[in-house]
């Protein structure tokens, strides 16, 4: 449906992408040494879909799924997000970077990370079918200068990159890594949160038996989430992490407290 050739047209449409700043995307995966390209906005305006394990979402103008769309499927995995057609090998109990090719360092807020099972191939997965758990957390994690610093600026001072372990308990099979930026610079007003959320079909082998799993994508947050709805331009004595708590079968990651 998406799939068009580069024509006036898409240089029209370019063109007229409202300004923003570079909020940026993921870029590149390594797992297991090897790098792994991710999938680039700017698919949409090729004459086919890229082979990736990266999902194509219609975040070209690398925009955010804001708050009052938690209760669509654009928060699975961004704005009309379909699957990758590829997938990545990662062996349960080793890490992964997830390098973005930028990000801006005024968006500042918690990293989050969640696995979901597919039923079969991930590239032909239904998204509303995902059911997530979450793996990885990181939120506020000193609030000696405000606003504070946060896993956002952890990622951005290790090179723009996250790296996230995959719990050794995970099953083998077939999984959607979702890992997410939500930055909380506009969050003091409703509606001002912006998430960021990535997906990447892995394929994790291992020994393990743990299924992560729990919570479907529109159940994640609300806007009125204590972690949504915060203003972070003030001493903070606590920040709560939005969304379900840690999958069992993660090793509990520190939060901030005062």
């Amino acid at each position: 449906m998406h799939s068009v050739t580069i024509s006036s047209i898409a240089v029209a449409a370019i063109a007229a992408l409202p300004a923003v700043s570079a909020h940026g995307f993921v870029s590149g995966i390594v797992s297991g040494g090897k790098w792994y390209k991710g999938s680039d906005p700017n698919w949409f305006y090729g004459s086919s879909k890229p082979p990736t394990a990266g999902w194509y979402a219609l975040n070209q103008d690398n925009g955010f799924v804001a708050p009052d769309a938690y209760g669509t499927q654009d928060i699975a995995c961004h704005i009309g997000a379909t699957p990758g057609t590829q997938s990545i090998p990662v062996k349960a109990g080793s890490s992964i970077d997830l390098q973005w090719n930028t990000w801006p360092d005024s968006h500042h807020g918690p990293v989050i990370d969640y696995l979901a099972k597919c039923s079969g191939s991930c590239s032909k997965v239904d998204k509303k079918s995902l059911s997530w758990g979450k793996i990885h957390q990181g939120g506020l994690l000193n609030d000696a200068v405000v606003p504070g610093k946060w896993a956002s600026d952890k990622l951005l001072a290790n090179n723009i990159t996250h790296t996230v372990k995959i719990p050794a308990s995970v099953a083998p099979g077939n999984y959607v890594l979702r890992h997410e930026i939500i930055a909380l610079h506009g969050a003091g007003s409703t509606n001002g949160a912006q998430n960021y959320p990535q997906c990447i079909n892995l394929k994790i082998s291992g020994s393990g038996s743990g299924v992560p799993s729990g919570t479907p994508s529109t159940k994640l947050y609300k806007a009125t989430d204590p972690g949504i709805l915060v203003s972070i331009y003030q001493t903070l004595k606590s920040y709560k992490i939005p969304g379900p708590a840690l999958w069992k079968g993660a090793k509990k990651a520190k939060r901030f407290a005062a």
